[in-house]
């Protein structure tokens, strides 16, 4: 089974204080990765094998997005989808679709913390499986392993809440505000 980790400090904390299962305060908060999944996986070389033979030197697109799911008794899915797509002018040189998943138990926490654990821990945990399976799943199709650069989940949460107080928005999902996107 997956590692447990407790923490009765901020959701940062969390990350740090690894406890034996016996030794679980079910009193206190508790924060315990599940499982991790790949959900989804797509590659797309549209042109190959033409492309191997050209002169070419695409740019490369990232984006990201990450969603929640309530499973009940405290566990959470969250699942971290990047898209990667290649380009030299209008041709498409590959494209990587991947939705790397995981499920969470996060109980015991204020709703504000449940919901910076989901935004920001969370997606940052997933982040280095999905790294991993798309340097891989490039290289595979014939390409220079592509390494992507790390995100900071914990900026992109603080700016989508921030985004969404200057535009008035209220949750009604204190988890919610982890939607977020990049673009290299």
């Amino acid at each position: 089974m997956a590692d447990e980790e407790k923490s009765t400090g901020s959701p940062a904390d969390a990350a740090s204080q690894g406890t034996d299962a016996g030794a679980q305060d079910a009193g206190g908060p508790q924060l315990v990765l599940q499982k991790i999944y790949l959900k989804d996986l797509s590659f797309e070389s549209p042109k190959a094998p033409d492309i191997f033979t050209a002169n070419i030197s695409p740019q490369t697109q990232l984006n990201l997005r990450y969603e929640n799911k309530d499973l009940g008794q405290d566990n959470v899915e969250v699942t971290l989808t990047i898209t990667v797509e290649a380009k030299h002018e209008d041709t498409t040189v590959f494209l990587v679709e991947l939705a790397q998943a995981g499920v969470f138990l996060v109980r015991g926490y204020q709703a504000d913390q449940k919901a910076s654990i989901v935004g920001s821990f969370c997606p940052n945990t997933l982040y280095p499986f999905a790294r991993e399976a798309i340097a891989d799943l490039i290289q595979r199709g014939g390409f220079p392993q592509l390494l992507l650069q790390p995100i900071n989940f914990d900026a992109l949460y603080q700016q989508a809440l921030k985004e969404r107080a200057e535009q008035g928005v209220t949750l009604t999902n204190p988890a919610a505000p982890a939607g977020g996107g990049d673009t290299h």
